[in-house]
């Protein structure tokens, strides 16, 4: 019987530091899990400022006109689409 008990009682200190060891591990991965959440969520709602434009020439602005011009009456643009592509290259 005192063998019995012996083997018992090292078989629990066994599984008892198989259980603290892997909670510590499932501990260290949540806290690295959530750490990396968090990280991930600041570069998810980082958002870079938009390019600034560049400034046009007024030949450039006259040379996009025309060809706006010309895509409507080749009627590859509507009105609506000509008036906001006017509208973007004047800056209006």
């Amino acid at each position: 019987m005192p063998g019995l008990i012996r083997g018992v009682a090292r078989t629990a200190a066994i599984a008892g530091t198989a259980t603290a060891v892997s909670n510590r591990v499932s501990r260290r991965q949540a806290g690295r899990w959530a750490q990396q959440d968090a990280t991930a969520a600041q570069a998810a709602t980082y958002q870079a400022p938009p390019p600034a434009a560049a400034p046009t020439s007024t030949d450039d602005t006259i040379d996009r006109l025309q060809k706006l011009a010309a895509l409507k009456e080749q009627g590859v643009l509507t009105e609506a689409e000509f008036a906001a592509q006017k509208a973007k290259i004047l800056g209006a």
